[in-house]
């Protein structure tokens, strides 16, 4: 009965080996001070000369033993030498956007119709359904801007909206094109120096850039050369500043 008691428990969890040592230097620690201490009773109650601290030379072995157990647990885990063993797999990088190809090819026609440089950079906007997006330099926005809308290869007839942004260090028009036929997108920066903000007017190519341009020269301060009626279009004609400037401070705090 008691051996299938035994084999029926469940096995013991191993012994710590630096928790081993500490209570057997206990142990030999009480062990010494007992002896000392029968040793001086036996000669009269003197204490012995010179005598070395038994619990201090235990806590000492108990230190050395525990030591010794770390460096064998370290070994015994890593028997190929003591090297350290190697670092984790760094992640695969992630899957190209399904979008790079269609970015590939515009960015390809830029550079080679329009100018080398004329591209500040090109990237795919995950954060928004991976949209193709350029930033034209400003230099080279009208000639990119015809080259979007009348080149077979690209054909952006339909131009969905235009925005202006305040980044403090510059402002910004945003384009945003569509390919009637396929749907596919495409999304073009161009940036304009803050204390003189001029962009070329797209209306030429677009002519749905008109109000949309109005609007950014009326609340951001963008002029657009070109524009066939560039005026303010929400405030009124005597209205000081640009409303949607990170610096405008209004006349009346109230308004």
């Amino acid at each position: 009965m008691s051996e299938e008691k035994d084999e029926g428990q469940k096995p013991e969890a191993p012994a710590d080996p630096e928790r081993e040592a500490k209570l057997k230097a206990a142990a030999e620690a009480r062990a010494a001070r007992a002896a000392a201490k029968e040793a001086a009773n036996a000669a009269g109650g003197a204490a012995p000369e010179a005598a070395a601290d038994p619990e201090r030379e235990a806590k000492l072995k108990a230190a050395a033993e525990a030591r010794a157990a770390r460096a064998a647990a370290k070994e015994a885990a890593n028997p190929a030498g003591g090297a350290a063993p190697e670092a984790a797999e760094p992640p695969p990088p992630p899957e190209p956007s399904p979008k790079q190809p269609e970015l590939d090819a515009v960015a390809l026609l830029i550079r080679s119709l329009v100018h080398v440089e004329a591209l500040e950079d090109a990237y795919v906007n995950e954060m928004s359904q991976h949209m193709p997006t350029i930033i034209v330099k400003n230099e080279h926005w009208l000639r990119t801007a015809e080259l979007l809308k009348q080149h077979e290869e690209l054909h952006f007839t339909y131009l969905r909206n235009v925005s202006g942004v305040d980044y403090e260090t510059h402002l910004e028009a945003v384009y945003h094109l569509v390919h009637l036929e396929s749907r596919r997108e495409l999304a073009v920066k161009v940036k304009a120096d803050r204390s003189d903000p001029v962009i070329a007017s797209a209306t030429p190519v677009w002519a749905t850039a008109n109000w949309n341009e109005r609007e950014i020269y009326d609340l951001l301060g963008v002029t657009f050369p070109g524009h066939p009626d560039l005026r303010r279009i929400m405030m009124s004609d005597d209205w000081v500043g640009h409303p949607l400037r990170k610096d405008y401070e209004p006349l009346d705090s109230e308004v």
